[in-house]
């Protein structure tokens, strides 16, 4: 994905549009971490956070977690 896409992406798609909880789970998708571990670390199950995954993809319009992770550092959001 190019810086291109990220930035029309974010312009598109700014924080307003993920709920409260669709940025954790964005923030919190490093490539070295599990949907176990997240969903540890939130006191959730893992079904709960794969299900917060796939909204969050569908609202950024992505469809991986490089994607999903590029985007959250183009916009600026800090991972935990």
């Amino acid at each position: 994905m190019s810086t291109i896409d990220l930035e029309l992406m974010t312009a598109a798609m700014p924080n307003a549009t993920l709920t409260r909880r669709e940025r954790v789970i964005l923030s919190n998708l490093s490539e070295d971490v599990t949907l176990e571990q997240i969903a540890t670390k939130l006191f959730v199950t893992r079904n709960t956070v794969k299900s917060q995954v796939r909204s969050v993809y569908r609202k950024l319009g992505v469809s991986s977690r490089a994607d999903a992770v590029a985007w959250a550092s183009q916009a600026g959001l800090r991972q935990s």
